[in-house]
């Protein structure tokens, strides 16, 4: 299943190292774009959308960075947006308001 990841950071101080890391793990650029990549997903949602947060936290650990929200789609499924928190070092789900 093709993956779309957009990833929305405020602040981020090395641009070239969470690219590199994000391509490491299979995710590439998308032309035209400063945070949208792509990639393959071969494994069941639930474990590819686990595998995406946490290669996301990875690469924000690698540099310093304000704030951070993802976006993803794995197929046809669009998936939640999910803002990172500091304090736990993890993404946290975001509702949105009505």
């Amino acid at each position: 299943m093709k993956v779309i990841l957009v990833v929305d950071i405020v602040g981020l101080q090395d641009m070239d190292v969470f690219n590199k890391h994000l391509k490491r793990e299979g995710f590439k650029k998308i032309e035209g774009e400063d945070f949208a990549y792509e990639g393959e997903a071969h494994t069941h949602i639930f474990n590819t959308r686990a595998y995406i947060i946490e290669v996301v936290s990875k690469g924000l650990s690698k540099t310093d960075f304000s704030d951070c929200k993802i976006i993803f789609q794995i197929g046809e499924n669009p998936m939640e947006t999910y803002i990172y928190n500091k304090n736990k070092k993890d993404f946290i789900t975001t509702t949105l308001p009505n």
